[in-house]
């Protein structure tokens, strides 16, 4: 017998279904990513495409498997059942690693040249006190867009692109927990390239000092040349440096959902940043309107005339309007294909054996009358109705009868084929027999005669 649920634990069943509701709910307005490669791409790019699903986390497939023989129109074709917003595809050419972002299912598509890179690995050999992975990426990032000038139509287009990539912060709901990653893009307007970064939110105890801060930390330090504890706590009863460059703005009041360890040792924390990885430099070359294709709206290396650009929208209006002709044409001509397939299906329905059964007497019908046998044809005709007969019967009986009762009509008529072919063996035999005996005859008569 099962056990019976206590209220407490169907209480706590009944909240969680209600929160996976809200959180399936709200998740429907979160932008959500595919990060693939595309092509042979290499090691390095490989690692790169990985470091970046992390980033992307947890609103995107971690764990996708690309396969040789997948095209890019298998993924557009399942991301919208699980509501993808955008497809981020890095390739490598003979020119170099290219990083291109596309907005699901209609573009417009951004590509960018990947100048220089670093991957999580590297950054963090070069990082003191890297901090070590954990809850970071249950959580999505928060972004900071900075110096980008929104007067040029391409920079613009670049700030709505990557805000749109992530999800926005509710100010009046954010938890101080949720807050533990940071993405930065840089925008350096005098090279015109985008600087990529990416870092983990810590927060360290503010204004004590440093042997304050060694005694609270996880390892207790080494006394061995005090005397006494007050000794160790009054020869470095200073400040450091960075908890001196600390202003009220970098101050945080530690609440509930957040390193709830912590809070017995100090309410206010000064939060730090350090840098997980990986490191970007970007460069935009080309924005099309569509998804990886159609109009080309800007290019870095090529710029047109007026008169260039009018020539481009015509002949682009003329190619719209010619797939539409054909679409239609298309379709008219799928809807005719089965219309002829639905009267032929009907027709060989209706037709069907009856029809060849009725074919064939009619077969009969005439050879028996070619052999100047009417009554013959006629009883074929009706042996041929009688057949029919039996087989109707048969099939009603069951399948196999109808077979056997198609078998048997089968053999009959090759038995009439047989003795058709033996009558007029026999009588062509029956000719020459008697060309013979005429021929011997005359012989005979010609001998008398010269008798």
């Amino acid at each position: 017998m099962a056990k019976k649920r206590s209220a407490k634990s169907r209480k706590l069943r009944q909240e969680n279904r209600a929160k996976a509701e809200t959180d399936f709910a709200n998740s429907r307005h979160i932008p959500k990513s595919f990060v693939i490669r595309s092509g042979t791409v290499g090691r390095a790019v490989s690692a790169l495409t990985l470091n970046f699903r992390k980033i992307m986390s947890p609103f995107t497939a971690v764990k996708l498997k690309e396969r040789k023989f997948n095209k890019l129109k298998d993924f557009v074709s399942i991301a919208s059942e699980y509501q993808v917003t955008h497809l981020m595809i890095f390739s490598r050419t003979e020119t170099g690693t290219n990083f291109r972002v596309t907005r699901l299912p209609q573009g417009p598509t951004l590509t960018f040249r990947v100048n220089t890179y670093s991957l999580m690995r590297d950054v963090i050999k070069i990082v003191k006190n890297a901090p070590p992975p954990g809850l970071e990426y249950q959580t999505a990032p928060l972004l900071i867009l900075n110096n980008f000038d929104e007067s040029q139509k391409h920079v613009k287009l670049m700030a709505t692109t990557f805000r749109n990539m992530f999800p926005p912060i509710q100010v009046r709901t954010i938890k101080f927990g949720e807050a533990r990653r940071v993405v930065l893009f840089n925008y350096n307007a005098e090279t015109d390239r985008v600087d990529f970064r990416h870092y983990i939110i810590t927060l360290k105890d503010a204004g004590l000092s440093k042997s304050i801060k060694q005694l609270t930390g996880k390892k207790m330090p080494s006394m061995a040349n005090v005397e006494d504890i007050s000794d160790y706590v009054l020869k470095e009863a200073f400040a450091t440096e960075s908890d001196m460059e600390d202003g009220p703005e970098s101050m945080v009041t530690l609440g509930e959902g957040r390193d709830p360890l912590n809070e017995r040792r100090s309410e206010k924390r000064a939060i730090r940043l350090k840098e997980a990885g990986p490191r970007l430099e970007l460069t935009l070359t080309k924005v099309q309107n569509g998804m990886c294709g159609g109009e080309i709206l800007y290019h870095r290396f090529v710029t047109k005339t007026a008169d260039e650009i009018e020539a481009q929208q015509t002949a682009l209006v003329h190619r719209r309007a010619e797939a539409a002709r054909r679409r239609e044409e298309q379709e008219a001509n799928v809807e005719r294909k089965k219309a002829l397939a639905d009267a032929h299906r009907e027709k060989t329905r209706e037709g069907g054996l009856a029809g060849m059964r009725r074919k064939r007497a009619a077969e009969l019908a005439a050879r028996g009358e070619a052999s100047d046998a009417p009554l013959v044809g006629d009883e074929l005709v009706k042996g041929s109705d009688e057949e029919e007969g039996d087989e109707d019967d048969m099939a009603e009986d069951g399948p196999a009868a109808a077979d056997q009762a198609r078998r048997g009509k089968r053999a009959r008529d090759q038995i009439d084929l047989e003795e058709e072919d033996d009558d007029d063996d026999i009588s062509s035999d029956e000719d020459e027999w008697g060309n013979m005996e005429d021929i011997e005859e005359d012989d005979e008569a010609e001998d008398e005669d010269e008798e």
